[in-house]
């Protein structure tokens, strides 16, 4: 597997400028608000009011992270039958709909409550599979790039809102009312899709040459021995982001309130990410997305470390989360780099293996937000950060080394 090779040719030209790259930003939206503003915003800190142990909020919250880690195994489906903008939308509605039952149960920690958000999870999940597939079919390098970083900044921004709006309003609003809210972030932003570019369906050829194409290109991005350290970058615990849905919860034990809880998580938030995302364009092309995502997660974990060894106090939350929101948006973003060069050439199943990646990218999410659960289980409100940290740090430095290593063996070879 090699990265992908694309000409810069014509970017420049009105083609590219038709192809409309800063829809990704509102087109993400929908399961930016499930994944990043619920999810793993402001659901803790709801099922804190709800009287629910924070090490079993940890665990439900791992559970409804699950559904990006395996949404390869439905998300391709936005590669045929309808077009992707179509998907999108069926998915948006169907997934407020399923938030609106969600609401509407007395206690979101009920079973029930917890069924019905996995299901909106796994509905939600099928949007960026099919703002995946858009992107692929863009034809000119700077609208991919641009693409990419609007992606970013959208579901950063929309997530942050999200999370803003569920903790400024808890305890002021019923459930439901809460849950209409989040139902029309979800919905209104995905009316956006009527404005895309027409996709192309994956039509042309027969059932078999199909499967067998998919699968050539299946082949040549993932069984390889090249695919292997992209592989475990994508899957390790570096730059997670599985602290975002336990922050809110663990203000309170470091004295923080509510609504300075809503503002650093929400609006200050959106801001902080989004610079942090907006600062990758900085970083000079010459360094490697991978080892530019690796430094990122290094400095990630140093600002989890600071909540981990400072006293409980308010100013110690607050410097250690605006470091740890600037960083993780920067992570997000270089994980869009790493992921086009594990992709490579885009073929005929862009969307069916951008699902993949983006699913293997996920894992992390669940398997940390479980793990730093324990760490408070075990050792209180600074063993969670600190179980990130260290398993971050560890991740990252490893991969580091073979990243570096290998790109000075391929130099000491000219």
């Amino acid at each position: 597997m090699q990265p992908a090779e694309r000409a810069l040719a014509g970017s420049g030209t009105p083609s590219a400028r038709r192809e409309r790259s800063w829809i990704f930003s509102l087109l993400i939206a929908p399961e930016a608000v499930i994944s990043v503003g619920l999810i793993n915003g402001g659901l803790s800190y709801l099922l804190r009011d709800e009287g629910v142990d924070p090490a079993r909020a940890a665990s439900i919250v791992a559970l409804l992270t699950l559904p990006h880690a395996i949404y390869f195994l439905w998300g391709p489906v936005t590669d045929f039958f309808v077009r992707r903008r179509t998907w999108l939308l069926l998915a948006a509605a169907l997934a407020a709909l399923t938030l609106l039952l969600a609401f509407h149960e007395p206690r979101l920690a009920s079973a029930r409550g917890v069924a019905l958000l996995f299901i909106a999870a796994c509905i939600g999940v099928v949007v960026p599979a099919a703002c995946g597939g858009m992107m692929g079919t863009l034809r000119s390098e700077v609208s991919r790039r641009r693409a990419g970083s609007f992606y970013q900044v959208g579901s950063l921004t929309f997530g942050a809102i999200a999370t803003f709006l569920v903790v400024s309003f808890s305890g002021r609003l019923s459930l439901f009312a809460i849950g209409c809210i989040i139902a029309v972030l979800v919905a209104l932003p995905a009316l956006s899709a009527l404005a895309t570019p027409a996709q192309p369906l994956l039509t042309g050829q027969g059932a078999g040459q199909t499967a067998l194409l998919m699968w050539r290109e299946f082949k040549s991005t993932f069984l390889c021995w090249q695919a292997i350290p992209y592989t475990l970058l994508v899957t390790f615990p570096m730059c997670s982001g599985g602290m975002l849905g336990l922050l809110p919860e663990l203000a309170r034990d470091y004295g923080v309130s509510g609504s300075a809880v809503a503002w650093i998580n929400g609006v200050a938030g959106a801001l902080l990410t989004t610079l942090g995302a907006l600062a990758v364009s900085l970083i000079p092309v010459r360094v490697r997305a991978s080892v530019a995502f690796l430094l990122a997660g290094l400095a990630n974990a140093a600002s989890l470390a600071i909540l981990a060894i400072g006293p409980l106090r308010p100013f110690v939350y607050y410097i250690s989360t605006v470091l740890f929101l600037f960083t993780i948006g920067a992570c997000y973003a270089l994980f869009t780099g790493v992921s086009l060069e594990f992709l490579g050439s885009s073929g005929k199943s862009g969307s069916t293996r951008y699902a993949i990646i983006n699913s293997l990218g996920n894992l992390p999410v669940a398997y940390m937000s479980w793990a730093d659960g324990r760490g408070y289980a075990h050792w209180g409100p600074r063993g969670m950060p600190a179980t990130d940290a260290v398993l971050s740090t560890a991740g990252a430095a490893l991969l580091l080394a073979h990243f570096i290593f290998s790109r000075r063996k391929r130099s000491g070879g000219h």
